[in-house]
C-alpha cells in the first residue's frame, strides 16, 4: 500500500512539473497547462477517495497521533 501510494504521490509530482513546464515554456495559447493541472486534480481526488475506501474495507489502518 505504501508502494501504491508513493507512486501515485510522484505521478501527481510530475504531471504538477509538466504543467509548470508548459507554463513556462509555451506561449502559444493551448491549453496544455490547464490539462496537466486537470489531470493532477482528478488524480489527487482519486487517490484520496482510494484511501478513503482502503480504510473503510480495512486494507490500512490509522494509527492515531502519537
Amino acid at each position: 500500500m505504501k508502494i501504491f501510494v508513493g507512486v501515485a504521490l510522484l505521478i501527481i509530482l510530475a504531471s504538477l512539473g509538466s504543467a509548470f513546464f508548459f507554463l513556462m515554456k509555451d506561449k502559444s495559447r493551448s491549453s496544455r497547462t490547464v490539462n496537466a493541472l486537470t489531470v493532477r486534480i482528478t488524480l489527487s481526488i482519486a487517490l484520496f477517495l482510494f484511501i478513503l475506501f482502503a480504510h473503510h474495507m480495512g486494507w490500512i489502518e490509522s494509527t492515531g497521533l502519537r
